[in-house]
């Protein structure tokens, strides 16, 4: 099984989660991932270049899910509009773009590890996942764990990593910190703004995003 990996600090855990929990045979070919922006794993996915991967929210309604998603139940300090005179849009993103239109809301939008450092220094924006949960009062939904084949076992990992929370070791964080400029403090506190469960109201805010597409 060859997976997609989106190389941003959210879903640091759950790289992490994976790397530990695959057994042996399996993680050597989980190893060989395809790597790159969502926009890009999008289109690894729908080509069948990978079996599995976290698909955009506005991708990922046509293809079979796990109970895992990228979920904010309100703020996500990672999607974020800047100011700007007119609207663009992120080429890295799917979903961030498409939440901003239905939000009418003009900017430029900035997703990923660089909006946190964005975020970070102080300077102004908009935090979409707030303004999307002030209007609806539900959380947002901005990928989905998809996957071609292996139903059982994608079932029962997902499972397995809603069981408890993952540690992140020192040397990780300190790796990622110096990846990406961001703190292990900050990556930490990041952290805790990110939800994986796809639960009754995630399913809910999920529902409600499509219906506005």
């Amino acid at each position: 099984m060859i997976f997609g990996k989106i190389e941003y600090l959210n879903l640091l855990p759950f790289h992490l989660f994976m790397k530990r929990y695959a057994a042996p045979q399996h993680y050597a070919q989980i190893s060989r991932y395809h790597t790159g922006v969502p926009s890009k794993i999008n289109e690894s996915f729908s080509h069948r270049r990978v079996n599995a991967a976290f698909i955009s929210s506005i991708k990922a309604k046509k293809y079979r899910y796990a109970p895992l998603g990228i979920i904010a139940k309100k703020e996500v300090l990672s999607v974020l509009l800047l100011p700007a005179h007119t609207s663009r849009q992120d080429s890295a993103s799917a979903t961030s773009n498409m939440l901003a239109k239905i939000l009418h809301v003009q900017g430029e939008v900035l997703i990923g590890d660089r909006a946190l450092e964005y975020y970070l220094s102080g300077n102004e924006s908009l935090d979409l996942a707030a303004l999307w949960h002030a209007r609806y009062k539900l959380p947002f939904v901005f990928a989905l764990l998809c996957y071609h084949s292996h139903h059982r076992y994608m079932t029962r990992m997902s499972k397995n990593f809603l069981k408890r929370p993952v540690k992140i070791p020192h040397y990780l964080l300190h790796a990622a910190a110096e990846r990406t400029g961001i703190t292990p403090p900050d990556i930490l506190h990041y952290l805790t703004y990110i939800s994986y469960h796809l639960d009754t109201r995630a399913k809910r805010g999920l529902k409600k995003f499509l219906s506005l597409t």
